[in-house]
Order: structure tokens, then sequence, then C-alpha cells
């Protein structure tokens, strides 16, 4: 619990996100909020239901921004508690992969890089903030993706992870994958995008909202924009291994949206239902097999800080009502 007060802003920090421990560094970050004209009282988090809860706490006080230390779990749940509010989100990376920050261009907090946390404050602390698009998956919120089949098989395989195990990072991903992609034949899909209906045999479908996927080291949407109203619906067919390869070198070569194998169709409302139930995974953190989702964009829900180039980068001028 953080103490109500004078305070204009929350500081929430994950104490267990990342490779490095960042509970010694978050002095620091209080001192650089406090000296770009911020007034913050600061909450470790316990875990992900307690960050959203906080969030929403500091939204019901008006504070003008959440500020979260951690991952992109830690990001996912603190964006949870601050939908439909005036109270921003400001990131200051430190966890595994951080590609919410990659997609903002902001340097995530590393063995390399320990003096990002008051860098990224200073970067983000006069900035407006910008109104971004939110999903609702069955009614649960996620800020970047909500995967069907191989993504969130290999999400399952791997979180929670320790924190030793941070350590692997995109090797430990990567051989999860493979070893997923060929144990996995896919699953048949029945689609209804806005008026569009689709039937297939799909090795995965994965709602984004952003450019980066697969930890950050590719972009499946590189034309995305965060504030225009809609997503991108990508079903990927196939039932091999050599399918699911394909599709990914496609991916880091930039050339998916000319496969024909490969599927985009942008909404604003979804469902996606089969015969069996499958996995699921929203923003890199696993939830419950289903046998249907129901997907809904809420347009500009989210307030957001974020750098003025990536503001001009990654939101339109023109979104859709």
């Amino acid at each position: 619990m953080y103490n109500r007060g004078m305070a204009d802003a929350l500081l929430v920090y994950n104490p267990a996100a990342g490779r490095i421990p960042v509970r010694s560094y978050i002095g620091g970050v209080i001192r650089a909020l406090n000296d770009s004209g911020w007034r913050v009282e600061v909450a470790e988090s316990v875990n992900g239901r307690h960050t959203t809860q906080l969030a929403r706490m500091a939204a019901q006080e008006n504070l003008r921004a959440v500020f979260a230390v951690g991952g992109d779990g830690t990001v996912g749940q603190a964006a949870s508690g601050l939908i439909g509010s005036q109270t921003a989100l400001g990131v200051l990376p430190a966890g595994t992969a951080n590609v919410w920050a990659r997609e903002l261009g902001i340097d995530a907090f590393t063995l390399f890089h320990l003096r990002s946390l008051k860098k990224n404050v200073r970067l983000l602390a006069e900035v407006e903030p910008c109104a971004v698009d939110v999903g609702l998956c069955n009614g649960q919120p996620f800020l970047m993706w909500a995967g069907i089949g191989l993504d969130a098989m290999t999400v399952k395989k791997l979180e929670p992870r320790q924190r030793f195990e941070k350590f692997l990072g995109a090797t430990e991903y990567f051989a999860t994958t493979v070893w997923n992609m060929a144990l996995w034949h896919g699953m048949n899909l029945r689609v209804v995008a806005d008026q569009k209906q689709v039937e297939g045999h799909y090795l995965l479908a994965v709602v984004s909202n952003i450019r980066h996927y697969v930890g950050g080291v590719a972009q499946i949407s590189p034309s995305a924009y965060i504030n225009d109203g809609q997503m991108d619906l990508w079903l990927l067919s196939g039932s091999t291994l050599a399918d699911a390869f394909r599709h990914f070198f496609d991916m880091r070569a930039g050339r998916l949206e000319d496969s024909e194998t490969a599927r985009c169709i942008p909404f604003q409302n979804a469902h996606i239902e089969s015969d069996y139930a499958f996995p699921v995974q929203m923003d890199g953190e696993p939830t419950l097999g289903v046998d249907r989702v129901d997907i809904e964009v809420r347009p500009r829900s989210l307030r957001v800080l974020m750098p003025l180039q990536a503001r001009n980068q990654l939101c339109s001028s023109h979104p859709t009502p």
C-alpha cells in the first residue's frame, strides 16, 4: 500500500523482474523523478494482481501517472488498472524481454545499462500522454498481443521463470519454441473478424497491437499503429516443423505480408473458436486453455507516456473513430 498525500505519481516496481534485482536502484529513480518535478509515492508489488490493484487505486486518486518498473508482465498488469482513466502509464523497463519498451525505443535496465532507469525518467518526465488502444480477450485486457497455439505453448512452458533462468533469455525461448514446433501440428479454427469469416488449419493465430513480436527480435506488423482503433489478426497456416520455420524466417525477413500461407485481417471485434481447447497467451503471460475467445479493441482507452520519436512513428494522425 502506498500513502496518500501530496503525491502526483505512483512508482510501482516488481522486485522479481529481470536478471538483476532492481530494489537497490529505486532510490535513484525516486530522486530523478523528484528532480524532474514529480512528487512520487512508492510501492513494491507482491504479484500481478497487486500491481493492477495499485494502479487502479492510483487512478481512483486521480494521480497524473503510474511509473511501472519491471518487464512486460508488470507493464500489462499496471495498464489493466489504468484503462479508461486519466492516469498515464510510464514504463521504466527492467524485465527480461521488455518488448513494449523496445516498441517505444526505450532502453531497458540491464547489467550494461545500469543508468537507464534514471535516463528513462528524464525521457518521460515532460512528455504529454498519448492515448493508445487496448485489447480485451474474453474480458481480460492486453496491450501487445493475444496469441493462440504455438506461441502460447512456449509461454506456458517458460513462465514463470526463476531469475537464474532469465539469463538464458532468447536461447531458452528459441529452444523451447523449436521443441514445441516439433510436437505441435496446429488446430482447426473458425474465425469471424468484423464482417470476414475464415476457416482453416493453423499453427498459430495471433492478435497484435504493435509491430514487434517473438520476444522483440522480429516484426509481425511493420506498419501497425497503436492508436488507430484496430488490431491485426494474423493466421499462420501449416502443420509441420518446416512450416513453422518458414513463417519465422519470413517474419525476420519482413516478408510475412507476402506469404501465401499467412493472412492478416485488421479488425475491431473478432471471435475465434475450435472443437478442442487451445492454449492462449496475452502479453507474454499464459492463461487457461479455452475453446473460444472473443476479442474486442478498446480504442485509445489507455494514456501512455512515450518519447516524442515513438509518438511520431507509432501514433496515427487519422485514427479510426
